[in-house]
């Protein structure tokens, strides 16, 4: 059992929850995640590392509570138990020492991913632009997290009710347009708007990493739920991932498969148990 030590709401239906798990917090490394369960018959959860505190034995992690699932996770308080926490999971993101310059674009949940990419970039030194979008400000989360880590930030929201209104592909072309000169751009968030962002790099060559958030059942690789095509060939999300190569990734056959279990979910929500 994992012992929930902290529980905020960064908005709606978004928490930030804080566990205990001193062998996990050991062993993470930025791009990392786990797999949770809330309770024996629950459903497992694939859910990145946000952050990780070596010392103190614990991990931070990001819920959007939009399924069953999620919202029984986020129904813990201080003191509640999760009942599984598997990983550290996945291929540790590989810093690259040379890049100097990095533009980061994160869209809503996205921005809980793209944490820990940024403070290992910023650790080796690395200038760091940031461009954050939401549907609107009341979604905007993590952001002083962010601002600490980057030395610009640009906010983008749909109905431009903070920073500029438009889309986090706006601010982007803008740049390189310019004459901004990256030497990666990583892009964490909604599939559609990863592909939109590689689509923009892809006409200036740059170098673009993609986090995929597939659909994922035991994280090993065994089951092939999460499987994706890169550059035509089949690879696991949780074992290959998740992060690839942007302008490599079959985003149209991504966004069909995260809707596979759509009918399922909304069952398990209507009936509020499993396996009925």
């Amino acid at each position: 059992m994992y012992k929930v030590l902290e529980k905020d709401l960064l908005a709606e239906n978004i928490y930030r929850m804080v566990i205990e798990a001193p062998l996990t917090a050991a062993k993470a490394r930025a791009g990392n995640f786990v797999i949770v369960r809330v309770s024996e018959v629950g459903e497992r959860i694939p859910l990145t590392i946000s952050n990780s505190d070596p010392e103190r034995g614990t991990l931070t992690l990001i819920i959007q509570a939009v399924g069953k699932s999620t919202k029984d996770l986020v129904k813990l308080e201080v003191g509640d138990a999760v009942r599984d926490v598997l990983g550290p999971l996945g291929t540790a993101t590989e810093i690259d020492e040379n890049v100097k310059r990095l533009v980061a674009v994160m869209g809503g949940i996205g921005t809980a991913p793209m944490l820990p990419l940024l403070r290992a970039y910023r650790k080796k030194g690395a200038e760091i632009v940031s461009i954050m979008g939401a549907r609107s400000q009341d979604l905007l989360i993590l952001r002083d997290e962010v601002e600490s880590l980057s030395d610009q930030v640009i906010i983008v929201t749909d109905d431009g009710s903070f920073g500029e209104k438009g889309l986090v592909t706006d601010p982007l072309r803008r740049l390189l347009e310019q004459g901004e000169k990256f030497d990666l751009a990583i892009a964490i968030g909604p599939a559609r708007m990863m592909q939109a962002a590689c689509k923009v790099t892809k006409e200036f060559d740059l170098p673009t990493l993609v986090s995929l958030n597939s659909i994922m059942i035991d994280g090993t690789g065994m089951c092939g739920g999460c499987r994706v095509s890169i550059n035509g060939e089949t690879r696991f999300a949780c074992v290959d991932g998740p992060d690839f190569d942007g302008h490599a990734v079959n985003f149209d056959e991504l966004v069909l498969r995260q809707g596979y279990y759509r009918d399922q979910e909304e069952h398990a929500e209507a009936c509020k148990t499993y396996g009925r």
